[in-house]
């Protein structure tokens, strides 16, 4: 059996230049006893997905496999064609149907939630975007792993000051990709990456026990 990932920036490898710049993706395989594949890249949204890496992907999928399908943040950015219920959700129909059709399985993931703090808490940023995929793991019965809601837990847990090791903060001269610096709150130092792939292997081996494609319990948080 093999995790097939497809998304955006937040899951994708990191060219070596950018390290320990990292999308949680890589670190999957240390969670899981499965084989993964990641094809998510910088910039996705679901339709350039569709347009230039899906039919590589799905070409390999087999009969046992699981899709792990993980978009919104740049979705949101072209909101005209990929509305949250229009465009978005009816991509993400299309790849749980196709994933399917290959007797494979399919889990939707929630964005992973920007580190952008109001005092103590963090503001939400992806609008309607999370809820529609819940809505939509719901209407499909497809597993859901709430990675909106983990990473604002892990966030807030850590609180301002400590949050920020898990994030893509470099001062000037630690790096020689940015050597005036970087304060990124959206993509993860490999500290953060490893937290979440951690979650998200641990929230695939539990939906492994309940038979695969079958409804995830809510969003609960396992920690």
């Amino acid at each position: 059996m093999t995790y097939h990932l497809a998304g955006d920036s937040t899951v994708a490898a990191c060219p070596p230049e950018e390290h320990p710049m990292s999308g949680w993706g890589p670190h999957l395989d240390a969670h899981v006893d499965e084989s993964v594949r990641n094809l998510a890249f910088g910039g996705a949204t679901t339709e350039s997905f569709l347009q230039t890496k899906w039919d590589e992907l799905i070409a390999d999928v087999r009969a046992g496999d699981t899709v792990v399908i993980q978009f919104g943040h740049n979705d949101q950015k072209e909101s005209e064609l990929l509305a949250a219920r229009g465009g978005y959700a009816d991509r993400l129909r299309r790849m749980v149907a196709e994933t399917r059709e290959r007797g494979a399985d399919a889990v939707l993931c929630t964005s992973c939630e920007r580190r952008w703090f109001d005092g103590d808490r963090i503001t939400p940023t992806h609008g309607d975007y999370p809820n529609a995929v819940r809505d939509l793991a719901v209407e499909l019965g497809t597993p859901l792993i709430d990675l909106t809601a983990f990473t604002t837990w892990l966030y807030e847990d850590a609180g301002p000051e400590g949050s920020v090791r898990l994030l893509s903060h470099f001062p000037p001269g630690a790096h020689a990709h940015w050597p005036q610096g970087l304060a990124d709150d959206t993509h993860f130092h490999e500290r953060g990456a490893t937290r979440i792939a951690a979650y998200v292997g641990q929230r695939l081996r539990g939906i492994a026990r309940l038979g695969g494609d079958a409804p995830a319990r809510g969003s609960e948080l396992v920690h």
